[in-house]
């Protein structure tokens, strides 16, 4: 390692479809329970710039991960190698193409927001499952569609995507794109004409290759917006997960796809209707508790179905009668959920007995408190609330 080690030549930046390669072992030290080796050169991406580190193997070790430091290029491996030797490595193929497929993506995306928008990428990361990208300025639904569409004509265009470290005197004549100042030779990326941006990643040779680019999602974050993307054989299974999910959908709803819109606003505003129904239903059924319901004489009841809302609305029925305490239960939780009410006291003590018999949970503030409880037995909780009360 340090000075005894020149850079390591990196033959990802010549050839990015390079599988397959040998090179001379410089060095190998042990790292915790593995070994970090470092090659005269390599096809081995090390992680940065928001891209992953390849993995693959290195004659009969494997390499979990790949990182650059001071040039140099170390290899972590589940076995050591011996120094001078010789030796034939192999990146994993299928996670570095999908890596090419998603970078290359991001540049055509990446250009074209800012191509049309202004919009500048401030982060970029390739995770599982989607490409996260951070722009410095909100965009509009109808804006983002823009771009996803003129991103994948550039992609059905299929030009060539170059990589190369231009001269000085022909990077000074150029304008492209960079998250920072860069200090020495700058590798830039034409991706096809839709981006030239400063980027050390691997992509493919032609736009083409990336298939499609899909905006999963967007929200605003810091200011701008951060996108969830998917390129090449991850948009193909989003859009197809999609579709098969909008089917499903459409067989409950008894429509298919490209109807489900109209479908579900029906189903919404007859969901609405229901919901209405069911008010007036639980006020007539708080009323007729009511009715039945002595002044001044606290009350117990059941209501076989009904949430923490209904199981408020029929207890304040009953006290805006009665001017005494009013427990509704109904089965839910643990065995039974509860709402309590005092009217013009605090229910708090009432409740923290209850809780206390029934292994209770759940409080309140003043007049209602409502919890849960360990226990099914009505019967047992009402002779309990009516000899407390």
């Amino acid at each position: 390692m340090g000075p005894l080690l020149q850079p390591t030549v990196k033959l990802y930046e010549n050839d990015a479809y390079l599988r397959r390669f040998s090179a001379a072992v410089l060095a190998c030290e042990p790292e915790g329970q593995s070994w970090r080796v470092a090659l005269d050169r390599t096809a081995f991406y090390p992680e940065g710039g928001g891209q992953p580190a390849d993995t693959g193997t290195l004659g009969g070790a494997r390499v979990g991960h790949t990182l650059v430091r001071e040039g140099v290029i170390w290899h972590h491996t589940d076995a050591p190698l011996t120094v001078g030797e010789q030796v034939d490595g192999e990146i994993h193929w299928e996670p570095r193409r999908d890596h090419m497929e998603q970078h290359t993506g991001e540049h055509i995306l990446s250009g074209t927001l800012h191509r049309l928008f202004g919009a500048e990428n401030v982060g970029f990361h390739i995770g599982d499952p989607a490409v996260r990208m951070d722009t410095d300025i909100p965009l509009t639904p109808d804006q983002l569609a823009r771009a996803e569409a003129e991103a994948n004509a550039a992609v059905r265009a299929d030009a060539p995507v170059r990589c190369w470290y231009p001269e000085p005197a022909e990077l000074a004549a150029l304008t492209y794109r960079s998250k920072k100042e860069i200090d020495g030779a700058v590798r830039l990326t034409d991706a096809g004409g839709a981006d030239l941006c400063a980027c050390c990643g691997t992509h493919l040779s032609s736009t083409g290759q990336v298939g499609l680019i899909k905006i999963l999602s967007a929200q605003h974050y810091k200011g701008g917006m951060r996108l969830a993307v998917a390129c090449g054989q991850r948009a193909q299974r989003a859009v197809a997960e999609t579709w098969r999910d909008a089917e499903e959908a459409g067989v409950l709803l008894s429509a298919g796809p490209g109807r489900l819109r109209e479908a579900v606003a029906h189903n919404a505003a007859n969901t609405e209707a229901l919901h209405r129904r069911l008010a007036a239903l639980q006020q007539a059924l708080g009323e007729a508790w009511a009715a039945g319901a002595q002044p001044g004489q606290p009350t117990v009841f059941f209501c076989p179905e009904g949430d923490g809302d209904t199981l408020r609305r029929l207890c304040l029925a009953v006290t805006g009668r009665t001017g005494a305490p009013c427990t509704v239960l109904a089965p839910g939780g643990r065995g039974l959920t509860y709402v309590l009410h005092c009217p013009g006291g605090d229910a708090r003590a009432a409740a923290q007995a209850l809780n206390a018999a029934f292994d209770g949970r759940g409080g309140g503030r003043g007049e209602i408190c409502q919890g849960s409880l360990a226990a099914t037995d009505f019967d047992a909780v009402r002779n309990f609330l009516l000899e407390q009360h």
